[in-house]
Formats: structure tokens, C-alpha cells, sequence
């Protein structure tokens, strides 16, 4: 069952990698101004945060069954609306649908998850979950590129809401074995109120973690293969591109490097990571060879091998089995945000390829400086309590 899961983990981050390198050049051959492109990327993601949210409440609620079912198998209708698609307008509003669709799937699955991993391996557990998304950003980029390159976008959509829709079957079947013990509900649970996820410092870290993780994609799902396709490339490129992170992602999270994520700090593992994703995009605004790209991709895949274990494993720590089906809602809604304000705030500026990735360089190093400082400010806190 729990494989499954990861099945189905996979294959949501698929659905979602395997539009990268596809979207802003297909809406562009609809006749969208550089705006609409943007919100056309953006758009997704800002319907998927009620999706995520929605999702984060029932799963408390009713548990994950009902909620990853109801997901699956709107997620597959959505996705074959793409073939129906005549224009920009049309565009927005598949690409509104689909988002929030498949927003019901993620935080059910990753609470299902989260509350089966032992609290001493919780670092290694989500790295093994990120090794799937990692998979994911493999595989997705590299199949929507390579299929668009020979067929269109509305197909590849269908592809893959075929294989939702098979998903969703066998979830039936599979997973409603699993029924959903209601325990009796503790003082935390009665007393919780939304407003605690905002002032708890570990879990307004893994939040912003998330928001600025997919600013990073929501800048290169926009600019990335625009940038390719004006140095003479076509789409399986971009795709190629954007699979290179996640190869060397997928490696890190396997390879016994991933014990690091149990061993030091969430914070500092943090740091390292987005740190690296800045270091990225200032690399990708001064390149144009070939070879220097994939490098250059290579540097954001170890950056985001390091980020997304430990906004997971801050999240896990600052939460309970109670609200954190809430916590995981809402954590995902900021990756959503994250996606829409990094691709809109680009399109809204009308930035050149190089002023986008340099931009977005400079945003994720300042964000590296301010959780050091987080961190250091939280040793100095912790040994004054050991001296009291």
C-alpha cells in the first residue's frame, strides 16, 4: 500500500514536470501576449493552492482514501480537456480546472506517508518520497519535450490523463482496504486554529522553503524553454534541460548521502540548498552553450536534492498526527503560490531571459543569508535556555 502511494506521488509530479517544457510554447502558438503565457503557467498552480488546502482539511477529516479517489479521477477529466482547447481564454480556464483537481492529491498522499515514518528515520523517509518526485523531474520534462516535439500538447495531456484515470482504478481497489481510524480527539486537536501554522517558527520556515523552491520553477517552466528555443533548439532540449536536475536530485537522494538529511540540521541543509538554486540561475543568465546549461542545471538539482528533504522533515517536526493533514494543505499551497508568483511576477515585468534568471538569483541568495542568520540567532536562543 505504501508503494502505491509512492506510485501515486510519482505520477502527480509527472503529470506536472511533463508540462515544463511544453506550456509556454504552446500558449504562445495559441496567439497569448507574454502575459497571458505567464498566467497560463501561473494560473495552474494558483488554482492547485485551494486544491492543496481543501485537500489538507478533509484528509484530517476523512482520511486520505476518499480525498487521493476524488482526485485521481478528477485530475484524469481535467486532463482531456486539453483537446477541446481553441485559444488563450480556453487555455486559462483547462488549466484553472486541472490545477485544482489535481491539488486533492498531493498533501492526502504525503500525510498518508508522513505518519507511517518513523521519527528517527523521517530525514531518510522523505528523501525516499523526493527520490519519486526526483524521478518524476526526470522522466516528465524529458517525455513532454521529446512527444511535443513529434505530436502536440493537447496529446500529451491525454496520455497522461489516461494514465490518471488508471490510477484512480486501481486506488479503489487497492486502497480502500485502508480505513481511516478517527482517534478520539486530543486537547491540541480541539484548541487548533489555523493561525498556529503561521506562528510556529518551524513551520513558517518549511512554508517559506516551499513558496521559494517553486518560485525557482515557476521561473524556469516560463523562461527556460524560451531561452532554448531563441538559441536554436526545440523542445526535446528544453526537456532534456529540465530532466538534468532531477537526475542528479534522484542520485542524492538514494545514494547513502541521504543519512545527511537525519544528521544535520534541517535549517543549515536548507541554506545549503537554496543557495545552490541561486547559484543556478545567476549561472544560467551569463550561459548560452550547451554544455554550460546542463551544468548549470546539474548545480540546481544538488540545491534542490537539499531543500526539499528538509522543509519536509521541518515540517513532520513541527507538526502532529492531529492538523497534519492541515499542515501539509497548506504546505503545498505555497508551492503552488510559489509557481504562480515566480511566472507571473516575470511575465507582469516582461523581463529578457537574463534579467529574469538574475533576478530570481539574487532573491534565493538573500533568502540562503536570512535562514543563516535564522539559524544562528536560533543557537544563541537555545544556549541562553541551557544557561537559565
Amino acid at each position: 500500500m505504501r508503494g502505491f502511494v509512492y506510485l501515486i506521488v510519482f505520477f502527480s509530479f509527472f503529470d506536472l514536470f511533463s508540462q515544463l517544457p511544453v506550456m509556454s510554447p504552446y500558449a504562445l502558438s495559441l496567439g497569448a501576449s507574454p502575459f497571458l503565457v505567464g498566467l497560463a503557467v501561473g494560473i495552474y498552480s494558483f488554482s492547485n493552492t485551494f486544491g492543496n488546502i481543501i485537500s489538507g482539511f478533509m484528509t484530517d477529516r476523512r482520511g486520505p482514501f476518499a480525498i487521493l479517489l476524488i482526485g485521481l479521477f478528477a485530475s484524469a477529466i481535467s486532463l482531456f480537456f486539453y483537446s477541446a482547447i481553441v485559444g488563450p481564454t480556453s487555455l486559462l480556464g483547462v488549466r484553472f480546472v486541472h490545477g485544482f483537481m489535481e491539488g486533492l492529491i498531493v498533501p492526502a498522499a504525503f500525510t498518508f506517508l508522513a505518519n507511517r515514518a518513523e521519527e528517527s528515520k523521517r530525514g531518510k523517509s522523505v528523501a525516499i518520497s523526493g527520490a519519486f518526485v526526483g524521478l518524476a523531474a526526470i522522466l516528465g520534462p524529458a517525455y513532454g519535450g521529446i512527444v511535443a516535439a513529434k505530436t502536440s500538447t493537447p496529446f500529451i495531456m491525454a496520455i497522461n490523463g489516461a494514465i490518471m484515470l488508471v490510477l484512480a482504478i486501481s486506488a479503489f481497489f487497492i486502497l480502500r482496504s485502508f480505513t481511516h481510524v478517527r482517534k478520539r480527539s486530543s486537547k491540541q486537536a480541539n484548541n487548533f486554529k489555523v493561525n498556529y501554522l503561521f506562528r510556529h517558527p518551524g513551520i513558517v520556515r518549511a512554508f517559506s522553503g516551499a513558496f521559494f523552491l517553486m518560485f525557482s520553477q515557476g521561473v524556469l517552466a516560463l523562461v527556460l524553454p524560451l531561452k532554448v528555443e531563441s538559441l536554436g533548439f526545440d523542445t526535446k532540449t528544453s526537456g532534456l534541460l529540465l530532466s538534468a536536475f532531477g537526475v542528479v536530485a534522484i542520485l542524492i537522494f538514494l545514494l547513502p548521502t541521504n543519512r545527511i538529511f537525519d544528521r544535520v540540521r534541517p535549517m543549515a541543509t536548507l541554506a545549503f540548498g537554496i543557495s545552490l538554486m541561486g547559484v543556478s540561475m545567476l549561472f544560467l543568465s551569463q550561459v548560452e552553450q550547451l554544455h554550460y546549461l546542463y551544468i548549470a542545471m546539474a548545480i540546481y538539482g544538488i540545491g534542490f536534492a537539499f531543500l526539499f528533504p528538509s522543509i519536509n522533515s521541518l515540517l513532520i517536526d513541527s507538526s502532529s498526527a492531529e492538523f497534519r493533514g492541515k499542515a501539509y494543505g497548506y504546505f503545498y499551497a505555497f508551492f503552488s503560490i510559489g509557481v504562480v508568483a515566480g511566472s507571473g511576477l516575470i511575465g507582469f515585468l516582461d523581463l529578457d531571459f537574463r534579467g529574469a534568471f538574475v533576478l530570481t538569483g539574487i532573491i534565493l541568495l538573500a533568502v540562503a543569508l536570512y535562514a543563516l542568520v535564522g539559524m544562528k540567532k536560533t543557537r544563541t536562543v537555545d544556549k541562553s535556555s541551557s544557561v537559565v
